[in-house]
């Protein structure tokens, strides 16, 4: 059986083909550019590392996943679409209503849209990308992955803002978090590495990216993240804020800033990009640094002290860490980052390694000396897999129906 696992965007689809027999990745790649005069599909074909790229118009998702079926087909990965038994879907946000993994439907479809004002750069997206693979593949079984999902867990006093509540009556305006599938995916990889059952353990994981948000999970349940109503709240990111003075909004206001430039600047104007004044790539900041800008070495420090902040918060909140797990773009690759915010944790048990760290890239490593108290692990992220596993196991839960 294939599983097809789609990421829908506005302009762009991320994709990957897994064969469940044995879990392997047979091809993955993205189509991008989606409405724009002219789009780029690519392919990369795992067993060879073939890598394929079409550039042709793509005027909207129906035609570039149809590009996508055609390099498959053409390739020899699939003989036609009908080998695509499952469709697996990254989704964003579905408010109180799903606590784990679904099987797609219209009543999904339907929760969805109603969390479209809360996910507004998402959800639309993610629905257009269910319709599309619903057409082209009217067979096939249709599984979601809520980002939203794993941090359902949460308590009350967790998720709640200390505001009206009445808002949260009327509006359901509360925390609710993202990145659920890599949270939940790596502090099990943790647990693994560390033969101890992750119910029974205290750990912090960190996904840092362009997107980046924190988790506090105790005994296995999300208590806490960093991330809020949306993923603009929590950690500094990219090109998002996160946490700031909400005052700012009026501020801007009586400065005669409209809604929606301020609304631009806070997603896309800030973070490292709004700091350094140089790029959301922690990588060119970097580079800057070491050719003398002060400013991208600012954002650095802003983004790792924030960072660190989040990590002593959370093993306040839980009494203590087991384990604080580095993941996503900047986590598994950046050792001067986690380097950074880890530097000052002695205190709660933390022996950083600083040489051996400085060898660690995108493999699942402890980066503490033996002797630390306090667990510090590298461990990769495979959403997809995650999204490809949780359709399989719901397909094949429908079977028994």
């Amino acid at each position: 059986m294939k599983v097809f696992v789609v990421n829908c965007g506005s302009s762009s689809i991320k994709y990957q083909l897994f064969d469940m027999n044995d879990e392997s990745v047979v091809g993955k790649g993205i189509a991008e550019k989606i409405g724009l005069p002219m789009g780029i599909v690519s392919l990369k074909i795992e067993g060879t590392g073939e890598k394929v790229e079409r550039e042709l118009p793509l005027p909207n998702h129906e035609a570039a996943l149809n590009t996508v079926l055609e390099l498959l087909t053409d390739k020899n990965i699939i003989r036609d679409k009908s080998e695509i038994g499952v469709i697996g879907h990254r989704l964003v946000h579905a408010g109180e209503c799903y606590h784990s993994s679904v099987a797609i439907t219209e009543d999904v479809i339907e929760k969805m849209t109603e969390c479209n004002d809360l996910a507004p750069l998402h959800n639309p997206h993610n629905i257009t990308g269910v319709r599309t693979a619903q057409k082209l593949f009217p067979k096939a079984f249709q599984g979601g992955c809520f980002d939203t999902a794993f941090h359902q867990t949460m308590p009350d006093y967790a998720y709640l803002y200390p505001i009206d509540y009445s808002w949260y009556e009327k509006y359901k305006v509360r925390r609710y978090g993202f990145h659920g599938t890599s949270h939940g995916y790596v502090a099990q990889l943790a647990a693994d590495h560390l033969k101890k059952p992750l119910d029974k353990l205290r750990v912090i994981t960190a996904h840092l990216g362009n997107g980046s948000s924190i988790a506090a999970i105790q005994n296995g349940k999300s208590v806490d993240t960093s991330m809020g109503l949306t993923p603009l709240e929590g950690l500094m990111m990219g090109t998002r804020c996160g946490d700031i003075d909400p005052a700012l909004v009026f501020f801007a206001a009586r400065k005669g800033v409209s809604l929606d430039d301020f609304d631009k600047m806070l997603n896309k104007k800030s973070g490292l990009m709004g700091v350094g004044g140089i790029s959301n790539d922690m990588r060119d900041n970097w580079k800057a640094i070491h050719e003398g800008n002060k400013r991208a070495g600012l954002a650095i420090k802003m983004f790792t002290y924030r960072l660190k902040k989040y990590i002593g918060a959370y093993a306040a909140a839980m009494g203590g860490v087991d384990a604080i797990v580095f993941t996503g773009g900047i986590g598994e690759n950046d050792w001067e980052a986690r380097q950074m915010a880890c530097e000052g944790l002695e205190y709660m048990g933390v022996e950083f390694d600083v040489p051996l760290n400085k060898t660690v890239r995108a493999t699942l490593k402890e980066v503490s000396k033996p002797s630390s108290k306090v667990k510090v692990i590298v461990v990769p992220t495979n959403e997809e897999l995650v999204i490809a596993r949780e359709s399989y196991r719901l397909y094949n839960e429908s079977k028994k129906k």
